[in-house]
C-alpha cells in the first residue's frame, strides 16, 4: 500500500495507477462499515484496478457547536486496516494542503437538497461536504466513487454535485452497514455510553415496525415518531418520508421513498433510514 499525505504526491501516485481508480472519501476512524466500502471498491476495480481511500477530518463540515478536536483520528488503526483489505494508495492530506489558508472560493448547493433534514439543523455542513469531496474528485480523478446510504442526504448532494458540474465519475451507493443488533455502524457511536448503546437498537427497529405496521405515509411518519418518543433520553430532530432524488416529502409510498431519521440520544446525535417498498397510500 502507498500512501500521500500532501495533493501533489497523490496526483504523482495516481499518474501510474492501474485503471479504474474507485476512490473511497472518510474522515478515519475506519470500522467495519467504512470495510464494507472498501471491499466494495475493490469489487469494482477489480485486481488491475486501484482503490483509494482518503482519510481527512473535514473542518469545513463542523458547525461552531461540534467538537472538531474531539473527533477520533486513530490513524495507526486506520492504516493497518487499508492495508488488511488491500488499498492501493492512502490518502490523508493536511488541512492547510487540501484547505489552502488564503481559500475564498467553495462548493455549495443552492438550498434544494440541503436546506431540510441534516442540513436545516447542521447549517453550513454541507457546503464543507460538497468543498472538500469537489477537491478529492479533482485530485484523485476517480471514474467510481463509494459513498454508504447511511447518510441519504449527503448521498442525494453528493450525485447532484456530479451531475450539476460534469464529474466524469459513476457515485455508487452501498447499503447500510448494521450491527447484529440493528443499529446503523457509525464512528459515532462509540460516543454512547453503556446505557444509551442498549436503547440504540430501538432506533432502527422503531422505523421498521412503522414500516411494516402502518397504513399511509403520514401514519407511517406519525408512528415512527410516537415509537422513537419512548426510547429513553431521545429527542427527535426530525422524521420524514421522502422522495430518494428530490428529498422532497411525498405522500405515496414504493419504490424510490426513503424513509429517514434523525435523533439525539443523550448527545450523540444518530441517522438512519430505510426504503420503502410497501402499498401505503
Amino acid at each position: 500500500m502507498r500512501s500521500a499525505n500532501t495533493v501533489a504526491a497523490a496526483r504523482s501516485l495516481l499518474r501510474r495507477a492501474g485503471m479504474p481508480v474507485v476512490l473511497v472519501p472518510t474522515m478515519g476512524a475506519l470500522h467495519h462499515g467504512h470495510a464494507a466500502l472498501i471491499r466494495h471498491a475493490r469489487k469494482i476495480a477489480t485486481k488491475n484496478g486501484t482503490v483509494v481511500v482518503s482519510i481527512f477530518v473535514n473542518p469545513l463540515q463542523f458547525g461552531p457547536n461540534e467538537d472538531l478536536t474531539a473527533y477520533p483520528r486513530p490513524r495507526n488503526a486506520d492504516r493497518a486496516l487499508c492495508k488488511s483489505l488491500g488499498v492501493d494508495v492512502l490518502f490523508q492530506p493536511t488541512a492547510d494542503d487540501i484547505i489552502p489558508p488564503s481559500a475564498s472560493v467553495f462548493a455549495d448547493e443552492d438550498g434544494s437538497l440541503s436546506a431540510t433534514l441534516c442540513g436545516k439543523s447542521r447549517p453550513g455542513h454541507f457546503r464543507g461536504v460538497c468543498t472538500i469531496v469537489a477537491k478529492l474528485f479533482n485530485v484523485i480523478q476517480p471514474q467510481v466513487a463509494v459513498f454508504g446510504e447511511k447518510d441519504w442526504q449527503q448521498l442525494a448532494i453528493i450525485r447532484r454535485m456530479t451531475r450539476d458540474l460534469d464529474f466524469p465519475i459513476e457515485i455508487v451507493g452501498h447499503p447500510i452497514v448494521r450491527d447484529e443488533d440493528g443499529l446503523a455502524v457509525s464512528s459515532r457511536n462509540g460516543y454512547l455510553s453503556s446505557e444509551e448503546r442498549a436503547v440504540a437498537p430501538r432506533f432502527h427497529a422503531s422505523l421498521v415496525s412503522a414500516a411494516k405496521k402502518a397504513p399511509s405515509v403520514a401514519a407511517i411518519r406519525k408512528e415512527a415518531v410516537r415509537r422513537l418518543e419512548k426510547i429513553p433520553g431521545t429527542r427527535i430532530d426530525y422524521v420524514e418520508v421522502m422522495d430518494e432524488s428530490s428529498l422532497r416529502p411525498t405522500r405515496r409510498a414504493g419504490t424510490g421513498t426513503i424513509l429517514a431519521a434523525a435523533i439525539l440520544l443523550g448527545q450523540t446525535r444518530l441517522i438512519d433510514n430505510l426504503r420503502l417498498t410497501g402499498e401505503a397510500k
